[in-house]
């Protein structure tokens, strides 16, 4: 956990209940150990839908339905919802959700690998929530940003890995490595590419939120002069020397 245990609880405490669907749906999936998007992850992606009131979302990663039909509670009238799933065993039970929610007609569940499935996929989708394998995301990126209209957002959940995206490499098991340095990638373009704002967020196991935008070219410029390596050491004093004896022979 990222954030204070006790923090977590009183917030939570604080929260109200679900429609009987999704504290139905919730129940489920936690009785046969199913992860589900975290109660304070719930409340803030409640929030950000009625701020931005998408009237297309795409969902990578449905798992068993529960983010798909809380989403189509807090998304607009007339608001639909693309969901990609490649586990086989949770999409019937997935199916099943949305048809006892009354939801079949809202929200379209395409089955498949969601890298192959984004690329047949057309935009604009206005609102696209990335909660599917976590070292997978980096490889998602560039058919989300295709997706994305300006203004359009991005939610990222669970990209801290419980706090062990911020360990060195050396610090992390083995079998964890390549997801850790592809998580840490993720998040790199996730803040330096000139298409997106983003905001990382320690709430849950970490969120990102990124906002589309067309690119300034004032700021593309600052990019490029940033990714320049820097010189250090002997290579910078000797740079300053030249400088130094040019000025005199000048």
């Amino acid at each position: 956990m990222i954030v204070d245990e006790r923090i977590v609880t009183f917030i939570n405490s604080l929260d109200t209940k679900n429609s009987e669907i999704l504290e139905t749906v919730e129940r489920e999936a936690l009785a046969t150990s199913v992860p589900i998007i975290r109660r304070e992850m719930q409340s803030f992606l409640k929030t950000l839908l009625l701020i931005k009131k998408p009237m297309r979302i795409l969902e990578v990663g449905t798992a068993v339905g529960f983010s798909a039909l809380l989403m189509s509670e807090y998304a607009p009238e007339g608001c639909r919802i693309t969901t990609i799933e490649n586990y086989e065993k949770r999409i019937p039970i997935a199916r099943e959700n949305f048809r006892r929610a009354g939801k079949e007609e809202q929200i379209a569940l395409i089955e498949g690998d969601a890298a192959e499935v984004m690329k047949q996929l057309e935009g604009p989708f206005d609102f696209i929530f990335m909660d599917a394998a976590k070292g997978q995301y980096i490889h998602y990126l560039p058919e989300a940003l295709r997706l994305l209209p300006e203004g359009g957002v991005l939610v990222s959940d669970n990209v801290m890995q419980d706090g062990e995206v911020i360990e060195s490499r050396f610090a992390v098991e083995r079998r964890n490595r390549t997801i850790h340095a592809r998580m840490r990638e993720y998040l790199y373009e996730l803040k330096h590419n000139d298409a997106l704002v983003t905001s990382i967020i320690p709430l849950g196991d970490g969120v990102a939120v990124s906002v589309k935008q067309v690119p300034e070219a004032g700021r593309g410029a600052r990019q490029s002069k940033r990714s320049e390596p820097a010189e250090c050491g002997a290579a910078a004093e000797k740079r300053k020397g030249q400088e130094a004896e040019n000025g005199k022979t000048s």
